[in-house]
């Protein structure tokens, strides 16, 4: 196995773990990222790797890659519901003029090519749990329409370039994912909850607590996506990628109450607009094409996801000291 794979994103919560992922596989690794969620950090290890090479660059504008590319993957996007509001018409752009300069890549280098997708395509569905024949049920101008739109148009222009040009397209849909190198202040439920529960801070859970998400561990995601990207023959499939483990927020934060021993209490806090009221996937046709199984125990990777938090948690509390004694304060 090998090969050239370009990454977009590669600085994100979700990228820096593929890069890794690829490399540890045989490839060399182009990652493109403008770092307005990513961070330089997350790639630092990966720096002096002889296969790997970073490139600041912005994926709405005209994307060039000298080296030919075997494989690209298209995971620019803000991902968070706090960072698609703050950045609504990037997120547009990203989802949308990002996907076709790099589908157009894809097409100039005759690589594959994989989009990030996301469940968010279900919207608030009434399908449950969701398949991927599900056309979901979406408000096209509601707050979160910036992201679900841009990805639902994104899967259209993907599936365009494959019944027209015969680029070879996957696209995986993913589901609720966490772990280490998420952003402690990127709004999704379970840094927010852990970030609280360290601090001592109240956690708040939106509305009565009672909606259902299903959490996947990263390194099973990153299993996914790269069956997902390498398998052979899969061409113009879409997947659902994600754990079928299905939780309420308020059994999440009673969860992690649990294993940080916090006394922080729980609060309620008005639902937001267009907030799904279950969202869990229907894993059956990546069980039947790619084999996979989700293997980290929620509890399990809850407990390395809280290592991490609390290691970042406390370099925070010693840069902070650093700074104050060194401008005398």
């Amino acid at each position: 196995m090998g090969g050239h794979a370009v990454i977009t994103g590669g600085a994100g919560f979700i990228g820096s773990s593929l890069c890794e992922r690829f490399l540890r596989e045989g490839y060399d690794v182009t990652a493109i990222d403008n770092f307005l969620t990513g961070s330089r950090r997350n790639l630092g290890h990966l720096r002096p790797h002889p296969g790997f090479r970073l490139v600041p660059g912005d994926v709405t504008q005209p994307v060039t890659i000298e080296r030919r590319a075997d494989l690209i993957l298209h995971f620019a996007s803000p991902a968070s519901p706090a960072d698609y509001h703050a950045h609504p018409i990037h997120t547009m752009k990203v989802d949308s003029v990002g996907a076709l300069y790099t589908l157009g890549l894809a097409k100039a280098h005759g690589a594959r090519y994989l989009l990030a997708s996301t469940s968010e395509i279900y919207g608030d569905p009434l399908e449950h749990p969701q398949r991927e024949a599900y056309w979901g049920n979406v408000n096209p101008v509601g707050p979160r329409s910036v992201y679900d739109e841009a990805k639902r148009f994104g899967e259209a222009l993907a599936m365009a370039y494959h019944r027209v040009h015969a680029t070879d397209v996957r696209i995986a849909r993913i589901f609720n994912t966490y772990g280490p190198r998420m952003r402690p202040n990127d709004g999704r439920a379970i840094p927010a909850f852990i970030g609280a529960a360290l601090g001592g801070r109240p956690i708040e859970v939106f509305g009565n607590g009672l909606q259902t998400r299903s959490f996947c561990y990263i390194d099973d995601l990153v299993e996914g996506i790269f069956r997902l990207a390498t398998y052979p023959d899969l061409a113009g499939q879409i997947v659902n990628l994600g754990s079928d483990d299905e939780r309420t927020l308020l059994d999440l934060a009673g969860t992690i109450k649990h294993l940080t021993g916090s006394a922080s209490p729980v609060v309620f806090k008005p639902l937001p607009e267009d907030d799904p009221k279950r969202r869990c996937p229907d894993l059956t046709k990546a069980r039947r094409l790619l084999g996979y199984d989700p293997q980290v125990p929620l509890a399990n990777g809850l407990r390395r996801t809280l290592s991490w938090f609390a290691a970042e948690l406390h370099r925070g509390a010693a840069i902070d000291e650093r700074v104050t004694h060194a401008v005398g304060m």
